[in-house]
């Protein structure tokens, strides 16, 4: 019954230690089984016995070179649920904090799963709704003709993204900022060329990304963005 799997699912992300893993795997990055060990606290054992329930309930893959197994997410949908999860143990109250997010934080730029988020994240999202290049259609982004003129001359291959068997342009809800974030394959290949330009950098173990004094120029220049 549907009902029995999602209780099933749901049971697999939501257990304290699975959950760990699962949110350290939210960089889009794969990991062995120690390197997910030592970041959620367990032992060798447990991280095993973890990992074998989210591998048989279809949350993670491994993939096997030489004598290591690296785990990762099986599928990106699995990301959006854990991201989702993050929205609702985010959600405040109505009433704003006077805190702003500082570029250190990884509030202001981070990976999620395999695209840009935060702060940045739906600052360039915006600017694109802004200049009419997407549109944003039944938690979809639509890319407009001016929308595939601009990406095809940042050097992005729109026909063979929107050929991949995954969402093309889909809108992710951004747990820090409560506001959608450019995801699918447009959204990775955007997040791929900006680092493949060394507009932005990762940073080690942490989902945090650093924009780069050329970034910093280019953002404004290609995007519009305001530092």
């Amino acid at each position: 019954m549907e009902e029995d799997k999602f209780i099933s699912t749901a049971s697999l992300l939501c257990e304290p230690s699975r959950a760990k893993i699962v949110w350290n795997l939210l960089d889009g990055r794969a990991y062995t089984a120690s390197e997910l060990a030592f970041v959620a606290d367990l032992s060798a054992t447990s991280v095993s016995n973890h990992l074998s329930k989210l591998l048989q309930g279809n949350i993670v893959k491994v993939d096997i070179q030489g004598r290591h197994r690296y785990y990762s997410f099986s599928n990106p949908e699995v990301a959006y649920a854990v991201e989702s999860l993050a929205n609702l143990a985010n959600k405040k109250s109505s009433i704003k904090s006077d805190h702003r997010t500082t570029q250190n934080e990884i509030k202001y730029c981070r990976t999620c799963y395999d695209h840009l988020a935060g702060k940045v994240g739906v600052l360039i999202t915006d600017k694109l709704l802004e200049r009419e290049l997407i549109q944003l259609m039944d938690k979809n982004f639509i890319v407009t003709e001016n929308g595939n003129h601009f990406f095809s001359d940042f050097g992005l291959d729109m026909t063979s993204l929107e050929k991949q068997r995954r969402n093309f342009a889909k809108a992710c809800l951004d747990w820090s900022e409560r506001k959608y974030h450019l995801a699918g394959s447009l959204g990775a290949a955007l997040l791929d060329k900006m680092l493949e330009l060394d507009w932005i950098r990762r940073t080690k173990n942490s989902r945090a990304i650093v924009i780069t004094s050329l970034g910093r120029k280019e953002l404004m220049n290609k995007f519009e963005l305001e530092f």
